[in-house]
């Protein structure tokens, strides 16, 4: 059984929150992200200093709400509470590549998650399904049945999705991921990205931040300093699972003091 069917609603799912990306097609190269036109175009121009304001509004929007809920709460922090291994189930190699170089890079990014790509379905608490986009909504059927499968279509029409179970103390248990593999590289990778990093946790889209992935207007392909920001402030120590606002905005200051310290040092940024 999936682990997203509907069907295990009422035994164990909480909260099922999904992300959606739609983009322009680019042919397939089988780039990575820095490679690509796109992308190296992107990270040319990146806004890379931000207010404490700027970055808190962010962590705020993004890690509380869901922008398409079925059940249980949104009003508090949901994460991982130990190490997450990601799992990639298809016969294209150069797409598991891409992808695996994608889950290092947000583990060299984010100080305190422990993620990595792992060779078992069984093990895995992440799994990562590439399709076809022409097989996309009979995956999306085969998850979640015929009437999510159309509601998920009509409101967001994706490209691309993730959601996850969380257990009662709010902590994530497992993440789906559906990722097509033949809309082109810069599809591909932003893709992946962003339905990562928001199968960790971070799974609401806000229209209101303009330099995060998180938005359905904007378009990486790679990970920008400012997610780094929300991810990095999400798996702190301090933040956990289960916090309200009111309870994330009592530690936030000493917690992005030293999250911008880390930021900065892997990213080599100046002052």
């Amino acid at each position: 059984m999936s682990a997203l069917n509907p069907s295990s609603a009422a035994l164990r799912i909480a909260l099922l929150a999904f992300a959606a990306l739609t983009c322009a097609t680019e042919p397939a190269t089988t780039a990575v992200a820095g490679e690509l036109p796109a992308v190296a175009s992107r990270q040319r121009v990146e806004k890379k200093n931000f207010t404490d304001g700027e970055i808190v509004e962010g962590f705020l929007k993004t890690a509380f709400g869901a922008e398409y809920h079925l059940a249980g709460r949104v009003d508090r922090i949901r994460k991982f509470d130990g190490p997450v291994r990601v799992y990639a189930e298809s016969d294209r190699t150069d797409r598991k590549t891409q992808l695996a170089k994608v889950v290092a890079d947000i583990g060299k990014r984010v100080q305190h998650l422990d993620i990595a790509m792992i060779d078992s379905n069984e093990a895995a608490n992440v799994r990562v399904k590439l399709v076809r986009d022409r097989d996309l909504f009979r995956t999306l059927t085969s998850f979640y049945g015929a009437e999510k499968a159309r509601e998920i279509r009509t409101s967001l029409d994706p490209q691309c999705l993730s959601g996850f179970r969380k257990n009662d103390n709010f902590e994530i248990e497992h993440s789906d991921v559906i990722l097509t593999v033949d809309n082109g590289d810069f599809v591909f990778l932003d893709c992946a990205y962003e339905e990562l990093l928001q199968s960790l946790g971070p799974i609401n889209d806000t229209a209101s931040v303009p330099w995060t992935m998180f938005n359905d207007d904007v378009s990486m392909g790679y990970f920008d300093v400012y997610d780094q920001y929300i991810l990095n402030l999400l798996y702190d120590p301090r933040i956990k699972a289960g916090m309200t606002v009111t309870e994330v905005k009592a530690v936030l200051p000493t917690v992005l003091a030293d999250v911008r310290s880390w930021v900065k040092q892997v990213n080599d940024l100046k002052e």
